[in-house]
């Protein structure tokens, strides 16, 4: 796909859009569950990351479900240009966001100093400014169809994180980044939520390398039952959902202790590596 190619007045539909739930990281884990609820409750979606085989199949399950077959895209979101390739194909397609749920994003295990750095910033783009230029970009639309955003965050995102330190971040940013967006598109009837899950056993953990962290009991959550409860907050306008009952402590560890104390349980619990 050409990602450069620009957007001529040719090109542009015309004629009313379809609205539609836009999904980024589709092809497994979480972005998949979240296709599928979609689908169960009517909504035309578009899938969209990377594996074009992936999401293929997944739009096949969609359809056999007795839904209606979901609109494919594959796209790198890493790519500078990717938005304006979305919003470009969108366009030629008449399909307008509805909703827009953003899932697309990773995380990696190990002391930042030690961990690749291009690879960590690559993470801070992918977490927070594609995320970011999507939410903005697509406002007019949803406006239109007075939607939602859903933004995939975590529990991390409430804590400090040494052996996670940048991911923790990023998904600070993506809760803040929610919650003030979300007051101010009120006027608009936009929703916005940010969807917090504890650890799910995905694709995620794997590329993160995570595997072999063991987590107590009754944090774990399937990618299915956040799904659910991610598409039920937005839909009834809550502002931010942490599935599981026992992830919903993390959020008030804060409150009752220092921010130092935490980051020095999570680096004793998460750490793999020696000091030096």
């Amino acid at each position: 796909m050409d990602l450069d190619r620009p957007l001529t007045a040719e090109r542009i539909a015309v004629g009313p859009a379809q609205p539609v739930a836009l999904i980024t990281g589709a092809s497994s884990g979480i972005g998949m569950a979240l296709a599928e609820v979609f689908a169960r409750n009517g909504h035309e979606i578009v899938l969209l990351a990377r594996r074009l085989p992936q999401l293929t199949a997944i739009a096949e399950r969609i359809r056999a479900e007795g839904h209606k077959l979901p609109h494919v895209l594959a796209v790198d979101l890493a790519r500078p240009n990717a938005s304006d390739f979305i919003a470009r194909e969108l366009s030629v397609r008449k399909l307008e966001p509805s909703y827009l749920i953003n899932n697309a994003g990773y995380g990696l295990l190990g002391p930042a100093h030690r961990l690749d750095r291009s690879d960590q910033l690559a993470m801070i783009d992918l977490n927070c400014r594609v995320l970011t230029d999507l939410s903005l970009r697509f406002i007019e639309p949803l406006a239109r169809q007075r939607g939602g955003i859903l933004n995939v965050a975590s529990i991390a995102g409430f804590i400090p994180g040494p052996g996670m330190s940048v991911y923790n971040a990023t998904k600070a940013y993506v809760i803040s980044f929610s919650e003030g967006l979300r007051r101010e598109l009120r006027p608009k009837g936009i929703r916005v939520t940010a969807l917090c899950p504890g650890p799910v056993p995905t694709e995620f953990q794997a590329r993160a390398g995570i595997m072999d962290v063991h987590y107590p009991k009754g944090f774990e959550q399937r990618a299915a039952d956040v799904a659910l409860q991610g598409y039920r907050g937005l839909m009834r306008g809550r502002g931010v959902v942490v599935p599981g009952a026992h992830n919903k402590i993390v959020p008030l560890l804060p409150r009752f202790f220092s921010r130092g104390f935490i980051a020095e349980m999570v680096y004793r619990r998460l750490r793999r590596w020696d000091d030096a």
